[in-house]
């Protein structure tokens, strides 16, 4: 009776390396693509089909990176997980500070601004990460919870679109422009005072994302997509007249780049090594400005204690 492939394999990988330790040679075998798993050839140093490099890439890095996450939206788990963690530590130092533990009520500004919330004056002085990390902090579980609901929905849609390493970048882009555009705003009405968080300016560029994508096409589908982002927007537009303390101009800026971006990416993973290259550059990019942000915001965190 023939012993299961799983067995079989194991007893071929056990016999070569008792070869390798006694000194026999081993027979060279095809490989197989780490970024894309295509079967290539004894000799190859790349890829025949996606162009990657069989030794280092970061298709291949991102893809052991996104296999060890798991789950088919590694970039939208990663996001969530921050989010809510940053949530929680805003929610445990207003405690800490102000002696009170209440989801409801709200976090603490003074927490949110040692956190990396986005202050006009803050940033022309040169903490440029203020316009990153407020993309990934929030004022109190209704805000989270709201901007959670909407981000997995819209967000699980976008990475599956675009690939994990483009939807990356796609989010953060959106979501940097969405507080850029904030502190336009800002320093022209209110002069720089006050602070800004939350993930909804970035989660409207992806609303923009795929506004602007479904304009290029036809079809039941696309049709129904851009219904729904219309609606979306129109939600938005609502929201801008009610006195919530809403960052409209975070809203509308994000909406704005994502609908550019929308009208112009290639909609799909992508299918060879140029395109491959490109999409990885720019999800690594993203990435990195992320760490660097989180980086810069814990050398500061003293100095934002001094100026409070």
């Amino acid at each position: 009776m023939p012993l299961p492939y799983r067995w079989q394999w194991r007893l071929e990988r056990w016999k070569s390396a008792l070869r390798g330790f006694f000194g026999g040679e081993q027979q060279p075998r095809p490989k197989l693509c780490p970024a894309c798993g295509s079967l290539v050839g004894i000799g190859a140093s790349r890829c025949h089909e996606c162009g990657a490099s069989l030794h280092f890439s970061l298709a291949a890095l991102s893809k052991s990176l996104s296999g060890t996450i798991g789950g088919e939206y590694p970039i939208t788990t990663v996001v969530l997980i921050l989010n809510l963690l940053l949530f929680g530590i805003s929610v445990l130092a207003t405690s800490q500070s102000t002696g009170e533990l209440n989801l409801f009520g709200g976090v603490d500004g003074r927490v949110l601004y040692r956190l990396g919330a986005r202050q006009s004056i803050a940033i022309l002085g040169g903490e440029w990460w203020r316009l990153i990390l407020p993309i990934f902090l929030h004022g109190g579980l209704l805000h989270i919870g709201m901007n959670t609901m909407i981000f997995v929905d819209i967000g699980s849609h976008v990475e599956r679109l675009y690939g994990s390493a483009r939807y990356l970048f796609i989010y953060i882009f959106t979501g940097i422009c969405s507080f850029v555009s904030s502190t336009v705003w800002n320093l022209a009405t209110s002069g720089g005072f006050g602070i800004s968080i939350g993930a909804s300016g970035a989660i409207a560029g992806l609303i923009g994302v795929m506004l602007g994508m479904t304009t290029r096409r036809g079809g039941t589908y696309a049709r129904e997509i851009r219904a729904q982002m219309i609606r979306m927007v129109l939600y938005l537009v609502i929201m801008a007249f009610l006195p919530l303390g809403i960052d409209n101009a975070a809203h509308f800026g994000g909406l704005a780049v994502g609908f550019v971006l929308g009208r112009f990416l290639t909609d799909r993973e992508p299918l060879n090594a140029r395109e491959f290259k490109r999409a990885y550059a720019l999800g690594w990019s993203a990435g990195l400005v992320v760490v660097a942000s989180f980086v810069f915001m814990l050398l500061h965190y003293k100095d934002a204690l001094l100026v409070q």
